[in-house]
């Protein structure tokens, strides 16, 4: 298999070909509007997201349909929204053990599968996913869909539905939890509340730090399937940036290299050896199965037992803080072995 083949199924777990194609529709517009400070729910509002694209509506959105990752974030901050689409089964995803979803209509549990006909029926005012940038610039596709998005006629359909708002996943993750920040004050989420949740995501911003600077011990985050590895480039995801930033040690072979990935196949998965702790994304595979790849049983990581399920966490204070926490203690846990 080729590597762009392999960049391609990887790009399904955390960066698909993104793009925005806003349209109007009944009861709302695209216009250049800036986004109304009004969060009055009689008043006409208006947001300008991300990709430069303005939904105006003649009332505040109340019923909001969201990706996973941002459903969380704005359950954090007391919002509910009426439909969730996950990439995972939404039921069992352990980022929502807190929240009570029986009010909340389940309409994907896979990535690009999304039952229109119950979201349509949950009748949201705004449906709200990801854009991921092509490339180090940050250069958003306008051509292609949305992230979570089958494909360009899927968003179309959905697009009948509710207008939809992106957030851009790029650059530093503080960058992305400003963005999600801003979309929640426009929907009426108060200053206290997201002050109160910076308040925790500074200390545990801060102790990651000092955990970083107690144990100089390098961290590989990596997805795996049968045909490689797949070794995240710290500067091009928003959270490892993020940690990064924090001074975190990541695996960063090629800096100069491919955008977003170093990709190993299994039979030259021994370049990248030199990480003392493995960070797996829960959707490829774990510790059992990398101690069956021949290659890669002998990984100094795997060898030590320091290798951890992951999964990215959602750019809100309140998510961060829980993640960068995890990380601390694993990172204060772990032996220089590599």
């Amino acid at each position: 298999m080729t590597s762009s083949t392999l960049r391609h199924r990887a790009a399904r777990i955390f960066v698909p070909v993104l793009a925005v194609a806003m349209t109007a529709l009944a009861g709302c517009s695209a216009s250049t509007a800036s986004t109304s400070s009004d969060t009055s729910t009689d008043a006409e509002w208006s947001y300008t997201d991300d990709t430069g694209t303005t939904v105006t509506l003649d009332h505040k959105p109340e019923k909001i349909a969201s990706y996973a990752d941002y459903a969380i974030g704005m359950m954090s901050y007391g919002l509910e929204p009426v439909a969730i689409f996950g990439r995972q089964d939404v039921a069992s995803d352990d980022r929502f053990a807190d929240y009570d979803l029986s009010n909340v209509a389940i309409v994907g549990n896979s990535y690009g599968e999304i039952d229109l006909e119950a979201l349509a029926a949950a009748a949201p005012d705004i449906i709200v996913t990801g854009i991921y940038p092509k490339d180090r610039d940050g250069t958003l596709d306008l051509e292609g869909p949305y992230y979570a998005f089958a494909d360009v006629e899927q968003q179309a359909q959905l697009e009948k539905i509710a207008p939809i708002v992106a957030i851009e996943i790029g650059g530093n993750g503080s960058d992305v939890i400003d963005s999600f920040n801003s979309l929640a004050s426009a929907l009426g989420v108060s200053d206290d509340t997201i002050s109160e949740a910076k308040t925790e995501y500074d200390a545990a911003a801060a102790d990651l730090t000092a955990a970083a600077a107690e144990n100089d011990v390098e961290i590989t985050q990596a997805y795996a399937d049968t045909d490689g590895m797949y070794v995240v480039k710290p500067e091009d995801e928003p959270e490892t940036a993020l940690y990064g930033s924090l001074g975190v040690n990541f695996t960063n072979l090629n800096p100069d290299g491919d955008y977003y990935w170093d990709i190993y196949s299994w039979e030259n998965v021994g370049d990248m050896m030199t990480g003392d702790v493995l960070l797996m994304n829960v959707e490829g595979l774990q510790e059992d199965d990398l101690l069956e790849q021949a290659t890669f049983a002998d990984d100094p990581a795997l060898s030590a037992g320091q290798v951890y399920p992951w999964q990215v966490a959602a750019f809100d204070y309140a998510s961060q803080a829980e993640q960068m926490t995890k990380l601390a203690d694993i990172i204060r846990s772990a032996d220089k072995v590599a």
